[in-house]
């Protein structure tokens, strides 16, 4: 429980209308699952961020930040401490040459967007992952022969105590499903993107081809947090899921997509529960039978 102490000094930097307390999750995560969170607060600016980071960090509060929700599975007891959100406040993207200097909390779907209207090449490949920038540099997200190791060149970050940082793509470490900063306290704030000129109807076909792929391969229709586990090496999780007879397998409303056997998918009333419980057992038989390690990709707040 957050006391009115705290909400009351976190009021000198949030406005009154940014800050909630008892927050349901299933709001503020694609897999639509979640408690409630004690309290959570919409970020504005580095500056909010900064001074809210260096004074949980005191108190010793738990704090989690969050993007847009779409790599999150949140327990159904929700999330002892507060939740920061950087998203559409923090959503700017401008463009300077072949370069775009996006705000964390932009999706990448728009800065896809507004490569294509600038005629900048290279990010294609982002255009339809359902996750902010900053979620984006964290786990090196990545689809169709991308990731943003390739055209990442800079990084802001706000630490723990408050400080802001510049990573450049070196010190960044993008590995898969990886980077520096994603066991660490940083949070990125805003990004820096080199593309490179390009023809403005070959980018859009290249854009409207990997929309077809997803529409056609991917569950969109139902809530999910994108792929449920990283790919093994030599394997692809999808395939040894369908092979090891999970197709459509389902703890209540928790399912294994039967369109595409990597995700698993809500069909409406999923608790948090009903998908760890699956992913247990997808582990389970993936590994007896194949004796391959599924890891999530997801990430589970408790």
């Amino acid at each position: 429980m957050i006391s009115s102490t705290v909400v009351k000094a976190l009021e000198e930097w949030i406005p009154t209308e940014n800050i909630f307390r008892e927050e349901p999750m299933n709001r503020h995560t694609t897999f639509r699952i979640g408690g409630n969170a004690d309290c959570l607060l919409q970020i504005e600016n580095a500056e909010q961020l900064s001074k809210v980071k260096k004074y949980l960090k005191t108190l010793e509060i738990p704090y989690f930040v969050i993007g847009n929700g779409s790599n999150l599975l949140v327990s159904d007891e929700g999330y002892r401490g507060i939740i920061l959100v950087v998203s559409e406040q923090m959503s700017d993207v401008k463009v300077e040459g072949n370069r775009i200097i996006a705000q964390a909390g932009a999706l990448m779907s728009k800065i896809a967007r507004v490569a294509l209207e600038h005629g900048l090449t290279g990010f294609e490949f982002a255009s339809g992952i359902p996750g902010t920038i900053g979620g984006g540099v964290v786990m090196n997200a990545g689809a169709y022969d991308g990731e943003l190791k390739q055209v990442v060149s800079l990084v802001k970050v706000i630490g723990e105590d408050g400080e802001c940082l510049e990573l450049d793509n070196e010190t960044m470490e993008f590995g898969y499903r990886t980077s520096a900063i994603k066991n660490t306290g940083f949070t990125a704030v805003e990004v820096q993107l080199d593309l490179q000129p390009g023809d403005k109807d070959t980018i859009k076909a290249r854009m409207d081809e990997l929309t077809a792929k997803r529409r056609e391969k991917q569950p969109l229709e139902y809530p999910s947090a994108g792929s449920t586990f990283k790919r093994p090496q030599g394997h692809f999780a999808g395939a040894l899921i369908m092979n090891a007879g999970l197709r459509g397998y389902q703890v209540g409303d928790a399912q294994v997509s039967e369109k595409h056997c990597g995700f698993v998918i809500n069909k409406g009333k999923a608790t948090a529960a009903d998908v760890l419980n699956l992913m247990t057992h997808v582990q389970k038989e993936v590994k007896e039978q194949f004796d391959v390690e599924l890891e999530p990709e997801v990430i589970v707040l408790r």
